[in-house]
């Protein structure tokens, strides 16, 4: 029987300890870009339930998706809280008839992610009767929950329509 040394130990324990590193870095990458699709997939959501809200005056997704300490930049560069936001989106149906996510793109950058996209809406009075908002939403992973702290909007004309062929 051959004879087994000490460096053949040591190769062996050395290998075998690469191994389960490797091993388990690979899985730690798969499980975060898991996770990552999943916090994407939930920013999404959140994003087309605020969008709708201004038209149904369900407050309870902007009370869950802002922070507490968010501040946000209206159209017309006038800055705003939670709370207001909160109130304004209970009685925004008033205004709005509808208003609908048409695209919004997800950036991540460690325990930050940026939204930015852009929804259509049509009023009930007022000009434009129709439109888009235009926004960038900074999203931020605090005391394991994904919130809102900073946000601006701005409002944009439709696309013109394609003629059809």
């Amino acid at each position: 029987m051959a004879e087994v040394t000490e460096e053949h130990v040591k190769a062996k324990l050395s290998f075998l300890v690469v191994a389960i590193a490797s091993i388990c870095s690979i899985w730690a990458a798969r499980a975060q870009q898991s996770s990552t699709a999943d916090v994407e997939r939930y920013i999404r959501e959140s994003e087309r339930q605020w969008a709708e809200s201004v038209a149904n005056g369900d407050a309870s997704v902007v009370e869950r998706i802002l922070a507490d300490d968010f501040l946000g930049v209206d159209p017309d560069g006038n800055l705003y809280e939670k709370a207001k936001m909160v109130a304004y989106t209970r009685e925004a149906p008033k205004e709005f008839i509808s208003n609908r996510l048409n695209d919004v793109k997800v950036r991540f950058f460690g325990d930050t992610a940026v939204a930015q996209g852009n929804e259509s809406w049509v009023r009930r009075t007022g000009t434009p009767l129709r439109a888009r908002f235009v926004w960038t939403d900074t999203w931020i992973l605090r005391n394991g929950k994904w919130q809102i702290v900073a946000s601006e909007d701005l409002i944009a004309p439709e696309p013109a329509q394609k003629p059809a062929n």
